[in-house]
């Protein structure tokens, strides 16, 4: 035994060990927990699970949910979901409300018994009855996104509100959630800011996360750019991706702090690692530029790769103008069409210019003008001017579509007025060959254009 223990823990390990060897499974149990603590005598998981056993084999529901949980997290033992629920279902038959809410965790997560959100709703309103806080953060949980039961945000308030008001940090966020969506209660920013500075308090990142975007967008609070920062820090250090993320965008903006391309790119770095796919994204952007890391068409398509891969739309497209152009890697037309066909079909409207021009054309597929214009469409419908240029030149030649002056002088015009230099001097060309009437209408058309995309 080490002298760096306390008389008095010593005293009452040997207390507990004496009592315990003669069969006190009160002892037993207290022993157990000396040895998993390392109170008076030296940490030890194999001897804290084997005095914890004998306690909860004599019925101890205090033993038998702390052994449930050395089962489930193979502490002084291998980890065995099955006789977790066993121990947990024992101590929560008897009353043990952290049994209970454990149990419910075990039907939440499908471990060592079939999944059953309704079962696991069962247990933890009886350990929130019995006024757990935890229990009623998940109870809150349950309601709020149906589990188990029918979605009622009433319920879910009701159950988060009483968790909160013990201090629960989860319910406290979660509360702060509620109000910022108007879920069950009047829409609220300020209150929403509220509960989550209390939840950011206690060191919860999620919540810190939420409070330094509620500061970065002036939401319940007056906008400050550095209290965001601080708090999206904050949470970033231990580890939440989406945090790491927003910091890496302040820092690479100079948002509320001086502007940081090296520091940037490592916090895209942490959350991309950990699989966020904006990180994603924004670092195969900064290897692309060479901001913050010297500059690697190899990796920026790596990054892209991923990010792509998990149905980013904008990192789809830039893999298929990788592939396009040939940089970093050998060119590849159809390995181009396929990627700004992903994002084509997603809505972005530069991977469906793009695609416009493949088959306009013939690169990677067969020419096909008539799809060319259907893409081409579809972006300048979207405001692209270079899809609104393309296509007034599919009109203009009768490429795809019949020729019509007209509609090619609205198309081109809609692209001069975004700021398309090209598209401005072809106008000038366009204008010599129509009749006064021809422009009178196209420029009718081009209002009526404006006036049903303003939004």
């Amino acid at each position: 035994m080490n002298n760096r223990y306390s008389n008095k823990d010593v005293n009452v390990y040997a207390w507990f060990r004496e009592a315990s060897e003669k069969g006190d499974a009160y002892a037993q149990f207290n022993l157990a927990l000396m040895y998993k603590r390392g109170r008076g005598v030296n940490r030890n998981d194999d001897a804290a699970f084997i005095w914890m056993r004998l306690s909860a084999l004599q019925g101890i529901a205090f033993a038998q949910n702390h052994l449930g949980a050395m089962y489930y997290n193979g502490t002084g033992t291998k980890p065995d979901d099955t006789e977790a629920i066993f121990w947990f279902r024992m101590a929560a038959r008897q009353g043990d409300a952290s049994a209970q809410q454990n149990l419910g965790l075990m039907y939440r997560k499908g471990r060592g018994v079939p999944r059953s959100d309704a079962t696991a709703l069962t247990w933890f309103c009886r350990a929130a009855e019995q006024g757990v806080a935890s229990a009623q953060a998940l109870l809150g949980e349950a309601y709020a996104q149906g589990l188990g039961t029918k979605r009622n945000f009433q319920l879910a308030l009701a159950w988060f509100r009483k968790a909160a008001l013990q201090g629960d940090a989860t319910a406290q966020l979660n509360l702060g959630l509620m109000y910022r969506r108007g879920h069950g209660v009047l829409q609220s920013d300020t209150q929403a800011v509220a509960w989550y500075r209390q939840a950011a308090a206690q060191g919860m990142a999620a919540a810190q996360r939420h409070l330094g975007v509620a500061y970065a967008e002036g939401r319940g609070v007056a906008v400050d750019l550095e209290r965001a920062c601080s708090w999206l820090r904050r949470a970033a250090e231990q580890g939440d991706t989406d945090a790491q993320f927003n910091l890496g965008v302040m820092l690479s903006n100079g948002y509320g702090t001086r502007k940081d391309d090296v520091l940037a790119f490592d916090w895209y770095r942490r959350a991309a690692t950990a699989g966020h796919m904006l990180a994603q994204y924004n670092l195969g952007g900064m290897y692309a530029q060479g901001r913050g890391v010297a500059r690697d068409p190899a990796e920026a398509l790596v990054w892209y790769r991923r990010a792509a891969d998990q149905g980013a739309a904008n990192a789809q497209f830039n893999v298929g103008v990788i592939y396009a152009n040939g940089r970093g890697v050998p060119k590849d037309d159809a390995r181009a069409v396929a990627w700004y066909r992903n994002a084509a079909e997603q809505g972005d409207a530069s991977a469906q210019n793009n695609l416009g021009v493949m088959y306009a054309n013939g690169h990677g597929v067969p020419r096909n003008d008539a799809e060319a214009v259907r893409w081409y469409r579809k972006a300048a419908e979207q405001g692209h001017p270079l899809a609104q240029y393309n296509l007034g030149g599919m009109y203009a030649g009768g490429r795809g579509v019949e020729r019509d002056p007209v509609l090619s002088y609205m198309w081109i015009s809609l692209a001069a007025e975004a700021g398309d230099e090209t598209a401005c001097n072809n106008r000038k060309l366009i204008e010599r060959k129509l009749t006064r009437e021809e422009i009178g209408s196209a420029e009718l058309m081009t209002r009526r254009w404006r006036d049903a995309h303003r939004a």
